[in-house]
């Protein structure tokens, strides 16, 4: 059982980025599906939430209105849409999840996997 994250890379100021975060072992049903980010020197910060089953999303405030969390069951997988994307942004992504989770306790766990962590640099 493992969470799989991909979609980082190199992107200027301004530009997108989508983030997928795959389990392989498992299905995600009653899951809460979080991505968290950590930049050097920096303590991890819980960026976004979806619960699976019934779609409800959280967003940290500096990401709300640039970033979007879905979900797609036919492919078991969860996105993270990344857009108007700044310097700040800049740091490794890692998505875990929780079965039975809530987005409003996103910080506090206890998590079930975690997936490794996906580079995601803005910069011109």
């Amino acid at each position: 059982v493992q969470l799989q994250a991909s979609g980082g890379g190199l992107v200027q100021p301004g530009g997108s980025l989508r983030l997928s975060c795959t389990p392989s072992g498992f299905t995600l049903d009653h899951d809460a599906v979080y991505w968290f980010r950590q930049a050097p020197g920096k303590e991890r910060e819980g960026v976004s939430c979806i619960r699976v089953d019934d779609g409800r999303t959280y967003y940290a405030d500096s990401v709300k209105g640039r970033f979007a969390i879905s979900k797609d069951t036919a492919k078991n997988t969860v996105y993270l849409q990344m857009n108007s994307l700044k310097p700040e942004d800049t740091a490794d992504y890692y998505c875990a999840t929780t079965y039975g989770g809530s987005c409003q306790k996103m910080n506090e766990g206890p998590y079930d996997y975690w997936g490794h962590g996906t580079q995601v640099t803005v910069s011109s």
